[in-house]
C-alpha cells in the first residue's frame, strides 16, 4: 500500500517496477504535451537545456539516430577533399558531363570550370586560346572550347562521303534511294524528339527564379481571384492552365472596343467617309502623303526632320505588331485617304523587314495576318486610276524577288506600288536612283522629303547613327512627355543645327568618296532616258493599237539592249567597289600592320609578335583572298561582252570564305586584344594616336576599318542580285549566279546570327544593370520586345461591379516583356541637387514566364482608364498605361507574344 501512496509524489518508487513504468509514461505524456504547446523559441532552450545534461554516450545516441534517417554523414566529396583530388576526379569527365556538374552546386561549377581541366580537351582538337587569360580571369578555356565546338562545319556521313569520297562499294540505284528515304526518316524523327525533349525541359524549367528577398517587401496587395483559387485548389494541369492562358487571349477586347462599351473616335461614322475608295472628287484635295519610318533605320531623327512640312509622317518601334501598325496608320489619318504612302523601313533588294519576326518577302507574302494587313493598308491609299500609290524605300526593283513581292502586292491590293531600281553599296543613296515605273516627274523621295536634307542623311548615316547614340541619352529623358515623332523631329534639328549642314554640303571630296561607283548605276544617261521613253512610248501605243510582228521584234531588241547595258553597268560597280574594298584592307596592311613589324624586326618592338598575329594574321588572309578575287574580276571585265560570264568567279571565291570564318570567329579577341594593349602599352597607345583617323586612313580608325569585312557581304549580295535581274534566263552564266548567291546569302545568314546574339546579350547586360536586384537575364535565344510604364492600382471592393469599383495608385512599374518571360519591376525617380534632370530608378520584383500569364481587361468607368489586371501563378497586378493608345499597343504585343511562347 505503500507504493500506492506514492503514485503522484514527486520521487519516483524504484521497488515496484510496473508502477514505474506507468509513471514514467504518464509523465512523459505531460511534458509532450507542454511541449507541443510552446512556440519554435521555447522548444529549442528547452532542447538546447536537454542537451546539456545528456552525456557524452547520449548525445552519441542521438548522433546515431540522425545518421540513420537524416543522412548527416553523406557530404560532397568535394568540400572534403583536397582540390587537386577533386580536380583529378572530374578531370576523367567528358565536356558533356562536365557542363552538367557544373549545374549541381556553386563548388562544383567552381571546379569543373577550371582551366586545367579544358585546356587539354581544347589542345587534343588543336584549339589553341589566341590570348594568354590574365590571373583573375575565369573560364577562359571552357569558353574558348564551347565557341569552337558551336562554329564546327560538321557533315552527315552522306555529305562527308560526297565530299571526300567513301572506301565503300558502289550500291545501285534502288538501295541508294532506300538509304536515303531511311536517313531522312531517322534524321526527322532524331529532330523530332529533340524538339519535344527541348519544349519539355521549357516547360518545367523557369527562366529565372520568380521572385527574390526583395519581392516580400513589395509585394502587392491582393485578393485571391477565380483563376488562383483553381490553381491552388486544383494544381492546374499543363494542358489545362494552357487552355486557360488561351481563353484570357481570345476574351481581350479587340481594338474596336478596347476600353470598353466605348470605340476609338477616330472610327466615329462622321470620318467613315475616308476608308472606303468611292469618295468624290471634292476629298482629293484633302488627301496628304504619308510616311512610315521605322525606328530600326539609322540616324531616324533627322530623317522626321527632313520630312516636308503637309506630309504626314509616324515613327513606329520595330517590335509592336501588324495590327498596332494598322492603328498608328489610322489614326494619324484619321479617316483621311492618302494620295500616297511612303514605308522607310530596314530591308535589302529581296525582302521588308517591316516589324519583329515579319520579314516580308515572296516566301511569306500571303500567310493570312500578312495578307490581311496589306488588303488593309492599300484600303487607306488612293487608287491607281486616282494616282495613288505605295512607296518603299527598299531597292526592291534591284532583284528578281524584290520585283515579285512588287507584283503580287499590286494584284493583291489593287493599289501601285514601287521602288527603287538602283543598289547603293553600304548606303542609303539607292533612294535617290531610278524608281520602278515612275510617272509623277519626279522621284517619290522629293514627295516626302526635303532633297537637300534627304542627302546629307544618306551620305553620313553611319557617322550620325554614332552621335545620336549620345544625344538620345542626353535629349530623351527632357522630351518623355512628348509623341515620338515630335521628339524625333526635335532631336534632328538640334542635329543639323549643331553640325552646321552648310559645311558638310560643301565637303563635296567626303561626300563623293561615300558616294563614288553608287550613284552611276542610279543616273542614267542621255541616250539610256531616250531609249526608255521610246520604249514607254512604245507600249501605251502597242496596248492601244492592234500588235504587229515588226512592232514586237523592235521592242525585244530594245529590251535587250538596255538589259545588257544594264548588266555591264552593275559588273561595273561589282569591280570598282571591290577595288575600293581591297584599298580599305590594304590601309590595315601598310599603316599598322607593316610599321608594327619592321618595329619588331628593328628591336624596337611596339607589339610582341603574338599580339601582332592575333591583330592582323585573318585580315592579311582576307586581303590575299580578295586581291586574287579583284585580279580575276579586272581580267574578266577587260575583254566583257553580252557573252562573258562572272558568275563562275564569285563562286570559286564564294568556296573559299573559311578565311572569313577565322577572323569572324576571333573577331572579339582581336577587339578585346587592341583595347588591352592600348590600355597597358604607351608605345602602342601612341603609335595609334598618331595613325588613328588621318587623311591616310581616310579618317577611321583601326576598329572602324575592321569593320569593312562584316559589311562588305551585304553589298556582294546586292549586286549580285542585280547582275542575275538583267541575265536572260538562258544565259550561260545564269546558273553560276544562282549558285553564287546562295553561298553568299548563306554566309551572310551567318554573320547576321553572330551579330544578333552579340547585340541581345549586350542588350540584356545593359537592362541587368539597370534594374537593382535583377537575376541574370543571360538565356540562349531570349530577346527584349517592349517596355512599358504604368501604374500599379489596388481596388477598395473586388466583390462589386466593375464600373463601381474604386482604385488607388499604389506603384509605379515598369514592365520589361521578353520573348519568354515578362519581368516586372518598381519605377522610381532620383533627382541630383542642383541639376534639373531626373534619374530613373528600378527594383526587381518578380517574374513570370509568358505561358502562364493570364490577362483581363478592366472596362473604362468614370473611376478607372485604361486598366487591365495582370495574373501570375502568385501574383495578381492591376495596372493601368497613361493614355488609350499605350494600353492597345501593349496588349496587342504581349498577346502576340504569348501566343508566340505557347507554340514553341
Amino acid at each position: 500500500m505503500e507504493s500506492f501512496h506514492t503514485r503522484f509524489s514527486a520521487w519516483t518508487p524504484f521497488s515496484n517496477k510496473s508502477l514505474n513504468t506507468q509513471l514514467f509514461q504518464e509523465r512523459v505524456a505531460l511534458v509532450s504535451h507542454w511541449f507541443d504547446l510552446w512556440t519554435n523559441k521555447q522548444r529549442q532552450e528547452f532542447l538546447l537545456t536537454i542537451f546539456l545534461r545528456c552525456t557524452k554516450s547520449q548525445l552519441r545516441f542521438v548522433q546515431d539516430w540522425f545518421s540513420e534517417r537524416m543522412q548527416v554523414a553523406k557530404v560532397d566529396f568535394s568540400t572534403v577533399l583536397p582540390r587537386f583530388i577533386s580536380l583529378y576526379i572530374f578531370s576523367f569527365l567528358s565536356p558533356k558531363d562536365l557542363c552538367a556538374a557544373a549545374q549541381v552546386s556553386w563548388p562544383w561549377k567552381f571546379l569543373t570550370e577550371q582551366d586545367c581541366l579544358w585546356m587539354p580537351k581544347c589542345v587534343k582538337f588543336g584549339w589553341f586560346l589566341p590570348y594568354t587569360p590574365t590571373d583573375n580571369e575565369y573560364g577562359a578555356w571552357k569558353r574558348h572550347y564551347i565557341a569552337c565546338v558551336s562554329h564546327l562545319d560538321w557533315l552527315t556521313p552522306r555529305e562527308a562521303a560526297a565530299t571526300y569520297g567513301t572506301l565503300n562499294e558502289p550500291k545501285t540505284e534502288d538501295e541508294e534511294l532506300l538509304e536515303r528515304q531511311r536517313e531522312k526518316c531517322l534524321r526527322k524523327r532524331i529532330w523530332e524528339e529533340i524538339a519535344l525533349r527541348n519544349k519539355e525541359l521549357f516547360k518545367v524549367r523557369p527562366p529565372w527564379v520568380s521572385g527574390t528577398c526583395c519581392s516580400s517587401v513589395l509585394k502587392p496587395r491582393r485578393q485571391p481571384r477565380l483563376s488562383q483559387t483553381v490553381r491552388e485548389r486544383v494544381g492546374l494541369h499543363e494542358a489545362l492552365e494552357k487552355q486557360l492562358v488561351l481563353t484570357s487571349l481570345e476574351i481581350l477586347p479587340k481594338r474596336s472596343n478596347i476600353s470598353g462599351s466605348h470605340s476609338y473616335p477616330l472610327l466615329s461614322k462622321k470620318y467613315w467617309h475616308g476608308v472606303h475608295k468611292n469618295d468624290d472628287s471634292s476629298s482629293y484635295a484633302l488627301r496628304p502623303h504619308f510616311i512610315l519610318i521605322s525606328s530600326r533605320i539609322p540616324a531616324y531623327e533627322m530623317l522626321v526632320e527632313s520630312v516636308k512640312a503637309g506630309v504626314v509622317s509616324v515613327v513606329y518601334e520595330h517590335s509592336i505588331t501588324l495590327e498596332s501598325l494598322l492603328y498608328l496608320i489610322e489614326k494619324a489619318l484619321d479617316g483621311r485617304k492618302a494620295q500616297s504612302m511612303g514605308i522607310f523601313s530596314d530591308g535589302d533588294s529581296r525582302e521588308i523587314n517591316l516589324l519583329q519576326g515579319y520579314k516580308i518577302g515572296v516566301k511569306n507574302l500571303l500567310r493570312p495576318e500578312v495578307r490581311d494587313f496589306w488588303e488593309k493598308l492599300g484600303s487607306y491609299v488612293a487608287t491607281e486610276e486616282e494616282g495613288g500609290h505605295v512607296d518603299f524605300f527598299m531597292p526592291l526593283g534591284a532583284s528578281e524577288a524584290g520585283t515579285e513581292v512588287l507584283s503580287q502586292l499590286s494584284q493583291l491590293t489593287g493599289t501601285f506600288f514601287t521602288a527603287p531600281t538602283g543598289i547603293a553599296s553600304g548606303s542609303y543613296q539607292h533612294i535617290l536612283s531610278d524608281w520602278l515605273g515612275s510617272q509623277w516627274g519626279k522621284a517619290p523621295s522629293s514627295i516626302y522629303f526635303c532633297e537637300a536634307k534627304l542627302q546629307t542623311w544618306s551620305s553620313f548615316t553611319d557617322f550620325l547613327e554614332e552621335t545620336l547614340k549620345t544625344v538620345r541619352k542626353q535629349l530623351y529623358p527632357l522630351f518623355k512627355e512628348l509623341q515620338k515623332s515630335i521628339s524625333g523631329r526635335m532631336i534632328g534639328q538640334f542635329m543639323f543645327d549643331t553640325m552646321g549642314m552648310t559645311n558638310i554640303l560643301s565637303n563635296q571630296e567626303t561626300a563623293q568618296a561615300l558616294a563614288d561607283g553608287l550613284m552611276e548605276l542610279s543616273k542614267d544617261d542621255s541616250e539610256r532616258s531616250v531609249v526608255e521613253d521610246n520604249s514607254w512610248d512604245t507600249k501605251s501605243r502597242l496596248s492601244k493599237n492592234d500588235l504587229n510582228v515588226e512592232a514586237l521584234i523592235n521592242l525585244e531588241r530594245i529590251l535587250q539592249k538596255d538589259s545588257a547595258e544594264k548588266r555591264t553597268r552593275v559588273v561595273r560597280e561589282l569591280l570598282q567597289s571591290e577595288r575600293k574594298y581591297v584599298q580599305m584592307l590594304e590601309i590595315v596592311r601598310d599603316v599598322y600592320f607593316a610599321p608594327l613589324k619592321a618595329a619588331l624586326s628593328s628591336n624596337r618592338a611596339i607589339l610582341s609578335a603574338a599580339n601582332i598575329q592575333i591583330l592582323f594574321s585573318d585580315i592579311l588572309q582576307i586581303l590575299s583572298l580578295n586581291r586574287q578575287f579583284l585580279d580575276n574580276l579586272r581580267d574578266r571585265l577587260q575583254e566583257w561582252g553580252p557573252a562573258h560570264c562572272v558568275g563562275e568567279i564569285v563562286t570559286k571565291f564564294g568556296s573559299q570564305l573559311n578565311t572569313y570564318t577565322n577572323f569572324f570567329n576571333n573577331y572579339p579577341v582581336i577587339l578585346k586584344t587592341i583595347e588591352k594593349c592600348r590600355e597597358m602599352i604607351p608605345a602602342f597607345r601612341t603609335f595609334l594616336k598618331r595613325h588613328d583617323k588621318t587623311i591616310v586612313t581616310k579618317m577611321l580608325s583601326l576598329p572602324e576599318l575592321l569593320l569593312y569585312p562584316s559589311r562588305r557581304f551585304e553589298e556582294y549580295l546586292n549586286l549580285l542580285y542585280a547582275v542575275r535581274l538583267h541575265t536572260p534566263a538562258e544565259h550561260v552564266d545564269r546558273g553560276d549566279l544562282t549558285t553564287a548567291i546562295d553561298q553568299i546569302k548563306k554566309y551572310k545568314g551567318y554573320i547576321d546570327q553572330m551579330k544578333q546574339n552579340i547585340n541581345m546579350k549586350d542588350h540584356l547586360s545593359d537592362i541587368q544593370r539597370i534594374i537593382w536586384g535583377c537575376p541574370t537575364l543571360s538565356e540562349v535565344n531570349r530577346y527584349l520586345i517592349r517596355v512599358q510604364d504604368v501604374a500599379q492600382l489596388h481596388c477598395c471592393d473586388e466583390e462589386i461591379s466593375f464600373s463601381l469599383r474604386l482604385y488607388e495608385h499604389i506603384h509605379d512599374l515598369s514592365l520589361f516583356l521578353f520573348n519568354d518571360a515578362l519581368l516586372v519591376s518598381s519605377r522610381g525617380t532620383s533627382h541630383t541637387p542642383f541639376e534639373r534632370t531626373s534619374k530613373t530608378t528600378y527594383q526587381f520584383i518578380t517574374s513570370v514566364v509568358l505561358h502562364r500569364l493570364l490577362i483581363e481587361n478592366i472596362p473604362d468607368s468614370k473611376y478607372v482608364k485604361n486598366a487591365f489586371i495582370l495574373q501570375g501563378p502568385k501574383y495578381k497586378w492591376i495596372c493601368a498605361t497613361e493614355v488609350e493608345d499605350e494600353k492597345f499597343l501593349w496588349l496587342s504585343v504581349l498577346r502576340n507574344a504569348i501566343k508566340s511562347s505557347m507554340e514553341k
